[in-house]
C-alpha cells in the first residue's frame, strides 16, 4: 500500500489486515448496508467531535485534521486540551485497550507534535462509563512497534500476504460475510 495511510485504518490492520481491503469493497455503499451496532454507536460517539459540538469552550481543539509527514499519516484527532496539553481519543464502550488504538493515538500524538503543539498526556475515554484510560506517551521502544505496524500496513497485499485472524475476530467483523473462510 502505497501513498497516504488514513490514522483511523491502523486499528482495523491490527484487528484484521484483510479488513482494509474489505472496506475498500464496500465504500461505495451506504455504511447502513454494512455497519452492525457497534459501528453505528461508535460513529455515534463521534459526531459531537465532527460536528465541533463536544464543547464550545476555546481550549478545545476538536476534530483537527493531523498529518505526519515521516509515515504519510493523515487523519484527525478526536479533542486536545490545550490547556491541560492531553490528546483525548473517544470510544464508546471499551473492554479493554488494544494494541491499534494505542497505535491509532500515537499517530495523531505525532500529527499535532509535528504541528507545533505540546502533547503531554495522552488517553482513551470510554463513554459508556466515563472512564478514562490514560497511555504513556510513547518513546522508542513503543515507536519502533508502531513503526513495524506502519511498515506492515505499507506491504500488505491481498494476493500475496496470508495471515491468520483469530475465530472470534471474524464472527465479529462486518465484512465476514465477503472474507474468504480460510483466513479465519
Amino acid at each position: 500500500m502505497d501513498g497516504v495511510i488514513q490514522i483511523s485504518k491502523i486499528n482495523d490492520f491490527i484487528f484484521c489486515p484483510h479488513s482494509i481491503f474489505l472496506h475498500g469493497v464496500y465504500e461505495s455503499f451506504h455504511e447502513n448496508l454494512y455497519h452492525e451496532a457497534p459501528q453505528k454507536m461508535g460513529r455515534s460517539a463521534h459526531e459531537k467531535i465532527d460536528t465541533g459540538q463536544y464543547s464550545s469552550a476555546k481550549r478545545y481543539l476538536q476534530g483537527t485534521s493531523v498529518y505526519v509527514s515521516k509515515y504519510n499519516l493523515v487523519g484527525k484527532i478526536d479533542v486536545y486540551d490545550t490547556k491541560e496539553h492531553l490528546l483525548i481519543e473517544r470510544k464508546h464502550k471499551l473492554h479493554r485497550l488494544y494494541n491499534g488504538q494505542r497505535y491509532q493515538l500515537y499517530a495523531q500524538y505525532l500529527g499535532l507534535v509535528e504541528a507545533g503543539y505540546t502533547v503531554n498526556k495522552l488517553c482513551i475515554h470510554s463513554l459508556s462509563d466515563n472512564k478514562r484510560y490514560p497511555i504513556d506517551i510513547p518513546g522508542a521502544e513503543e515507536l519502533d512497534e508502531f513503526e513495524k505496524v506502519i511498515d506492515a500496513i505499507r506491504s500488505y497485499s491481498v494476493n500475496t500476504t496470508y495471515q491468520t485472524v483469530t475465530k472470534a475476530k471474524c464472527e465479529n467483523c462486518i465484512y465476514r460475510q465477503l472474507c474468504h473462510k480460510s483466513l479465519c
